[in-house]
């Protein structure tokens, strides 16, 4: 037999493809040609058929020409700030098994990468995550519960990079100052120690560290964090810059040390796109922090666009959601932004969404290390494709389809664009004709917004059939597949957790634990400054375990703090009682508040209905001020009961708690066998 070769035409396509006469099209027919002129006279029918009415578009996925960038994987963030706040405090079985559908391999996300918050006492978008050095004098490596966090993704997949990020400093790192970078040498050894205590207390080795999260960078610092990482032996963790835009990327072109100081590029919501100057740089390009939107199913085409066209179209290697899981009150900032929901410890309830999903169709078939192929694109039709291999003969591929309206993120906006219907035609080429494939496994999803009957992440029961090296799909929009070699996926379940409920309506700590879990009381979530547990050894009775507010240095900040310190719990129709202590004399205070109406970036601008007492003595409802008889150093017990509610309700959290004027000053908190205790009101409304 003769072989010969033709010029193959795809409908749709402006373009013609040199293929050898033996090439196979599954969805319409085989062509073989031998020497037999009917044989070629049938080829040339064929052809002219395909010129005339044929709809599928072809696609080459080859490795002859070599291999794209490195797959660094998909990951999620806890953090930015206390986004996970109340997932430490969901019972067994549910919060195991909330963590199993974030990070256990081949279940659920199985994610790659997580990324944390470096804690700095101040707010960070929906909370404050308390410092392992609220001063320079002590350090503490078991506050807040990103190191809880670290250890159980740790448990499930011994793999997975952990990131550490700073959002805010405490107040002594800029020596008085809202700039960190005055002192470079203090700041680095500051993180250091961060990466020391992981190491140290927690068996747990830092992969990246960042610089400062969305604010601008500082060359100098950026040299310095690299030197001190590399004197105290930490030469493999690497340096993430500058977790913003793309413009470290021109200055690392012009300056060769802060070239050499950072390993990776990263960049937060580019919009699938990257700047010829971070190319040239041949760093590692991430979008280090992306997605943020709601977790509906406008937020799985979103999610699923840009894992796809963070590669294709801007070559970033990872993709990390802000944020992992919305373990949050609700009406905070951001409310139900993460991959999946569990934002009910008090019930035990959580959703799995349909981001979980689209996570799993690239990191249950990928991991770190394989390869991308440059055989990538986008579909003539609307929407993309990746090819990655582990050069071993495996062979992923991932196809979505997301419509516009369907797909688009809360950041940046969506230029316009049009998804249809089509045919696509995949030509396996190079290495993974040679491995003869056959048979590949196909994993789909489907958002239905007409049906509102979703499909997500279900293997088809038929394989994908390989014929001559090609396979067809008919895609539709909306859709994402994965066709692979990899035979280990698994949408993982377990029971429904329980039904979803409010916050108890009555609800009490005293907060006597002799060796808390956590640094923070259950359903306490701060908004400025940091409560923690405290045992007052100088109090043998009913006030020897308190809550304590203990940041007396107002922090380097990150958001628009609160002048005053607070922390939130629980639901708006509450009444509320709780015994407060004034350490502070003169300028100290605490207040109570109910019906409030902002929390996380917003508290400054917190409305309700506010009860305050001073040290010397004044006292203030709102806006109306008598003398109270109160000073420092004496315990009061303070209730708050609300008649009626304001004239249109306002959505919110059942009180804060902080101390007034300033936040320079401790307080601490409880009351006779009960700190806090709130009751359902049952008045007017």
């Amino acid at each position: 037999m003769q072989r010969r070769h033709f010029v193959l035409l795809y409908y749709g396509l402006c373009k013609a493809e040199i293929l050898p006469e033996w090439f196979l099209l599954t969805s319409v027919g085989e062509i073989h040609t031998h020497s037999s002129p009917n044989m070629r006279t049938h080829c040339l029918l064929f052809i002219i058929s395909c010129i005339l009415g044929c709809s599928a578009e072809f696609y080459v996925i080859d490795d002859r020409v070599g291999l794209g960038r490195e797959f660094d994987g998909i990951g999620g963030l806890s953090g930015g700030g206390a986004t996970s706040r109340l997932l430490v405090n969901y019972e067994e079985p549910y919060r195991s098994q909330i963590l199993d559908f974030l990070f256990k391999p081949n279940f659920g996300a199985s994610l790659h990468i997580l990324k944390v918050e470096i804690g700095g006492d101040a707010q960070t978008t929906d909370g404050t995550e308390p410092s392992h050095m609220h001063s320079k004098d002590e350090a503490n490596f078991f506050r807040g519960y990103e190191w809880w966090l670290m250890k159980e993704a740790k448990k499930r997949n011994p793999n997975i990079k952990l990131i550490g990020l700073p959002w805010a400093f405490p107040g002594w790192v800029g020596e008085g100052t809202q700039w960190p970078y005055f002192f470079p040498n203090v700041t680095a050894d500051y993180v250091v120690t961060w990466i020391y205590g992981a190491k140290q207390h927690h068996n747990l080795d830092i992969d990246y560290i960042g610089i400062w999260n969305e604010r601008k960078y500082d060359p100098v610092y950026i040299k310095v964090l690299r030197d001190t990482l590399d004197s105290v032996g930490y030469t493999n963790v690497g340096i993430i810059a500058a977790d913003g835009d793309w413009s470290i990327a021109a200055a690392m072109l012009e300056n060769p040390y802060l070239n050499d100081a950072v390993e990776v590029i990263g960049v937060h919501y580019p919009g699938t796109k990257t700047v010829e100057e971070a190319l040239l740089t041949e760093k590692k390009l991430w979008s280090s922090e992306d997605y943020s939107t709601f977790n509906d199913d406008i937020g799985a085409g979103c999610w699923a666009r840009i894992l796809n066209q963070n590669y294709v179209n801007g070559r970033m290697t990872s993709t990390i959601s802000w944020n992992l899981i919305a373990s949050y009150y609700e009406n905070l900032s951001f409310g139900g932004d993460g991959l999946m929901t569990a934002e009910e410890p008090w019930s035990g309830h959580y959703l799995v969404e349909s981001p979980i999903w689209m996570t799993a169709h690239t990191t249950q078939f990928t991991q770190p290390g394989w390869f991308y192929l440059q055989t990538v694109g986008n579909l003539a039709h609307g929407g993309s494709y990746v090819a990655l291999t582990d050069r071993q003969g495996n062979l992923t591929i991932v196809i979505e389809t997301m419509t516009h309206n369907h797909s688009q993120c809360i950041r940046p906006p969506l230029p316009q664009f049009d998804v249809s219907p089509q045919k696509a035609t995949f030509q396996l080429k190079g290495s993974f004709v040679s491995a003869h494939l056959t048979d590949l496994q196909m994993w789909y999803s489907k958002l239905d917004f007409e049906t509102k009957k979703d499909t997500l992440f279900q293997n088809l029961p038929v394989s994908t059939q390989v014929y001559n090296g090609s396979f067809t799909l008919r895609l539709d929009v909306d859709e994402v597949y994965t066709i692979t070699t990899v035979n280990t996926g698994q949408r993982g379940s377990y029971p429904e957790p329980p039904k979803s409920r409010p916050f108890p309506k009555n609800y009490s700590d005293d907060f006597t634990v002799d060796n808390p879990p956590f640094s923070e009381a259950p359903y306490f979530a701060d908004q400025t400054g940091v409560f923690e547990y405290f045992r007052n050894s100088t109090d043998n009775g009913s006030h020897a375990f308190t809550l304590r507010q203990v940041v007396t240095e107002r922090p380097v900040t990150w958001a628009r703090d609160a002048d005053q310190t607070i922390s939130i719990i629980g639901d708006y129709n509450l009444d509320v009682s709780c015994a407060v202590l004034i350490e502070t004399p003169i300028t100290g205070g605490v207040f109570l508040a109910a019906r409030v109406d902002q929390g996380g970036e917003s508290v400054r601008e917190a409305k309700g209905v506010f009860y305050w007492i001073y040290a010397n003595g004044t006292y203030k409802v709102t806006n109306d001020i008598g003398l109270s008889g109160t000073r420092e150093g004496v315990w009061y017990t303070l209730t708050l009961s609300v008649v009626s509610f304001v004239a249109s309700p306002l959505k919110g959290y059942a009180f804060g708690i902080g101390q007034g004027q300033n936040n320079k000053q401790n307080i601490s908190l409880t009351v006779p066998k009960s700190l806090i205790s709130l009751r359902e009101r049952k008045g007017n409304k």
